[in-house]
């Protein structure tokens, strides 16, 4: 990263701009003062460097290393709380007001994707790595040059190259959700498929499904269609129609197996049954029995 002078510290906490500010902050040789909770009616992105903090928002406390930052909306109470190492403090502060975010989640909700999903989620806390860290803050020292500068075309290349970074960070958050998402979701249809045939018996609703696994009927529905390619329903009869396909084989009454497997009734599940395997139960099982005799081997 570019070597950045640090900015006298703005003890103030409203906005002089009408559309955004950026700071940057570097205390080593004064003590740390305890700083009281407060809010402000402007989002903030806290891009944390160095330190022994732990910040709070709202009711969350996060422990910071080098290259978390936070996405704090208008109206939460925040503040950073410092721990007994003696450290430098070194943190990116940018304010923008709620009129220009307004102003760009109109133009692309691309934009603003990382402010509304903290403020939807009430997820402040993200993470880069060392490298992510390292660009980012570089672009970052870039826009406080010219942001202070008086260069020609000054206001239009910070808007741009603010608008830049926002996305670009905005991207990496997406991959990371994204990546986690997928994660997720996969342990998700294991469990799922765990859980049916161990409780093929059972009620295997939707809804008993998703009270069980406190996730939506719809996501549950959604990553088995992408998973199987058919839907949970669908997965679940053709599990219980396997296992009493076994079951009748293996010479357990018929009229016993239905129930033993989730069927509610002898008819629906003899439907399913000459549907799937094109035969109803007892010719199914005199079939098999045919061919392991013709076979030479001995069917039950």
């Amino acid at each position: 990263m570019k070597k950045q002078i640090p900015m006298e510290f703005i003890t103030r906490q409203y906005m002089d701009n009408r559309e955004f500010e950026l700071f940057f902050y570097s205390d080593h040789d004064r003590s740390l003062e305890k700083v009281a909770l407060h809010t402000h009616d402007f989002y903030e992105l806290y891009f944390f460097l160095e330190g022994d903090v732990t910040y709070e928002v709202d009711d969350k406390h996060y422990l910071l290393t080098p290259g978390d930052y936070l996405l704090i909306p208008p109206g939460l109470p925040h503040r950073p709380v410092f721990g007994p190492c003696h450290t430098g403090y070194r943190r990116y502060v940018l304010w923008f007001s709620q009129d220009f975010y307004s102003h760009i989640r109109r133009y692309s909700p691309d934009i603003t994707y990382g402010l509304d999903y903290a403020r939807d989620h009430r997820l402040y806390r993200f993470s880069t790595d060392f490298l992510l860290c390292q660009e980012l803050t570089g672009r970052l020292a870039d826009l406080l040059v010219e942001y202070g500068s008086s260069r020609p075309f000054r206001d239009t290349t910070v808007r741009i190259m603010l608008l830049s970074f926002l996305l670009q960070l905005n991207r990496i958050l997406y991959d990371n959700l994204h990546q986690k998402s997928t994660i997720y979701e996969n342990v998700l249809y294991i469990n799922i498929c765990d859980y049916i045939n161990q409780h093929l018996d059972e009620d295997l609703s939707l809804d008993k499904l998703a009270a069980f696994f406190f996730v939506s009927k719809y996501h549950i529905s959604h990553i088995f269609k992408d998973n199987m390619g058919i839907s949970l329903h669908q997965y679940i009869l053709k599990k219980r129609l396997h296992a009493c396909k076994n079951a009748i084989l293996s010479g357990q009454p018929v009229n016993q197996v239905c129930t033993q497997c989730g069927f509610s009734d002898y008819t629906s599940f003899y439907r399913a049954f000459k549907k799937e395997y094109g035969a109803s139960p007892k010719e199914y099982k005199k079939r098999s029995q045919w061919m392991g005799s013709q076979k030479g081997g001995v069917a039950k």
